[in-house]
């Protein structure tokens, strides 16, 4: 579901409301507002701006190696020569400016396709570096392997994205791999450090955990656990066992919370332009790339990106994303300021409207979330999300995930696995707001929800 369109910016560079909105004084009942940020944002102007201008002016394959004073005869852009020059530099740019945005080293970021394959890349490397160490020498080495018999073990959690529980599974089928996916608590909504610990085993090499989560907005303890994962790895190498690899997908964080890799202490990190307002590319954080952590290719072909992530660059696309990056860098505390209290706004309107029927699945006593995610359900046998949704004539959201849209009414797993009722949870509604989300807006998308209960329960 995506936002109504491109969006101009103020005299001090804040977006602008979109087209239809109070603004331009449209009849309100054609108006629409769009709450489902956590699903997909719209590009920022200025992110737009600089793909437009790398389309423009960097158009030429970044690895070609022209000689000085190649022209292009005849056209009026930029030479071959020069474009080339100027994509490359357009992808240096992008990639220090993501590593500034989570604190890392540029030599230590890469450019994926997106979150989907960042996530894939870091299971899919873990494992086979495994195997490589600890199975295909172990039998070999003039000290074997304690593990040399065994599978590799992973460790997740239950409220992980898709891109993360579906290639474990498959390595689960394939016999490649053991997973445990460790429940979340009941309580705080969190993968509680103890709990990931407690699964650790001698063939354990990776534990993958969500930074935030994109149902609930909890925020999960990644600092603890690597801080303890370090500890344990420094009793795990006496004893000549698999050093064990933290990995967290930041999808969901980033550009909505300070997000800083040497906080985390992270090994690899996920980052999904198009959760930030830039567009549909992601791109891996790897600690020490190819000297302390290992990464393996994927793909093999022309040598980019130092052979882990080979194919020619899409420059625009690169363009784009490190612009959001910078956005982010700079107006960071700012975004997070303003989506914290028009949320809470939300959750104060629909407290006064809807009183004791409101369930939030979003709070947790003592667990941090995102400032700008609020689940919610209304109580009724009636009013399921998708049927509320449904009848919502403003409102854009939705009921959970995107990629869990085909579950119909089924309740959420997430939500389930956290311990909201069954009842509860069928309600749910996903609202999450953006950055130029507006108090009036919110009154909007209130009244709406008001109006589509009274025509669900027939009180219209």
């Amino acid at each position: 579901m995506e936002a109504a369109g491109p969006r101009s910016r103020d005299v001090r560079g804040r977006v602008a409301s979109p087209p239809g909105s109070r603004a331009e004084k449209s009849p309100m009942e054609s108006r629409k507002v769009y709450m489902d940020y956590n699903a997909t944002t719209p590009l920022d102007p200025e992110v737009i701006q600089a793909m437009t201008e790398a389309m423009w002016e960097a158009w030429g394959n970044p690895s070609s190696p022209y000689p000085a004073g190649s022209k292009a005869d005849g056209h009026s852009f930029l030479s071959p020569v020069a474009s080339g020059r100027k994509a490359k530099e357009i992808i240096n740019v992008a990639r220090e400016n993501l590593a500034k945005m989570i604190g890392g080293k540029p030599e230590d970021v890469i450019f994926t396709s997106g979150g989907t394959e960042s996530n894939n890349l870091v299971i899919h490397s873990v494992v086979k570096h495994f195997h490589k160490i600890h199975t295909a020498k172990g039998d070999t080495a003039e000290h074997p392997s304690p593990v040399v018999a065994a599978l590799p073990h992973v460790i997740t959690c239950t409220v992980e994205h898709d891109s993360i529980r579906l290639p474990l599974e498959h390595l689960v089928e394939e016999r490649e791999a053991e997973v445990t996916f460790v429940p979340v608590s009941k309580v705080s909504g969190q993968a509680e450090a103890e709990d990931i610990l407690a699964a650790v085993r001698p063939a354990t090499c990776l534990v993958t955990v969500m930074l935030a989560n994109n149902e609930t907005g909890v925020v999960m303890p990644v600092s603890e656990i690597s801080r303890r994962v370090r500890a344990l790895n420094q009793q795990r190498a006496v004893r000549g066992l698999p050093e064990v690899l933290v990995h967290t997908d930041a999808a969901q964080a980033l550009g909505k919370r300070h997000v800083d890799v040497r906080d985390l202490d992270v090994d690899f990190l996920t980052i999904v332009g198009h959760k930030f307002y830039g567009p549909r590319i992601g791109a891996l954080y790897i600690r020490g790339l190819g000297k302390l952590t290992p990464l393996y290719p994927m793909l093999f072909g022309g040598g980019q990106e130092w052979n882990f992530r080979p194919g020619t660059e899409n420059t625009p696309m690169i363009a784009g994303l490190g612009k959001a990056a910078e956005l982010v860098a700079e107006n960071g505390e700012a975004y997070e300021a303003h989506m914290r209290d028009v949320r809470d706004y939300l959750e104060e309107r629909l407290a006064a409207e809807f009183g004791k029927r409101i369930h939030l699945n979003s709070q947790f006593p003592g667990s941090e979330r995102l400032p700008n995610t609020c689940n919610v359900s209304i109580r009724g046998p009636q009013l399921r999300g998708c049927s509320v949704l449904a009848q919502c004539r403003r409102l854009l959201a939705s009921v959970g995930a995107a990629c869990h849209s085909d579950h119909g009414d089924r309740p959420s797993p997430v939500l389930l696995s956290c311990g909201i009722p069954f009842d509860v949870a069928r309600n749910a509604i996903r609202l999450s707001v953006g950055r130029s989300t507006t108090r009036a807006e919110v009154d909007l998308v209130v009244e709406d929800l008001k109006q589509a209960v009274a025509r669900l329960q027939g009180q219209a």
